[in-house]
């Protein structure tokens, strides 16, 4: 596998646009904090950033699944398990999260 192409590689335009717009989204939470807003405002502002990020891990998992997995599991024996493991252990944590 080219260490240099990473399963996202179709998406990264559109993944740093949607971190962008997450990374905008935040500041505005802390312009609101720093101006006093109303709790429940804030609150559901945090709340659309929580699902935009998702949505980008999301995004991220479909993409290793369909191209580094994908390919490790071609290779097959202990890549192939090894990259099966790695893919359930960030999707527990995801989960958990």
């Amino acid at each position: 596998m080219n260490a240099t192409h990473h399963g996202y590689a179709d998406d990264q335009k559109k993944i740093i646009a949607r971190l962008n717009r997450i990374e905008g989204q935040v500041r505005g939470i802390r312009q609101m904090t720093e101006n006093g807003e109303y709790c429940i405002d804030i609150l559901t502002q945090i709340s659309a950033v929580n699902s935009a990020l998702k949505s980008v891990a999301l995004l991220l998992v479909d993409d290793h699944l369909n191209h580094c997995v994908k390919e490790a599991i071609e290779e097959g024996g202990e890549v192939s398990e090894a990259k099966i493991a790695e893919a359930s252990a960030a999707i527990a944590r995801l989960v958990k999260s």
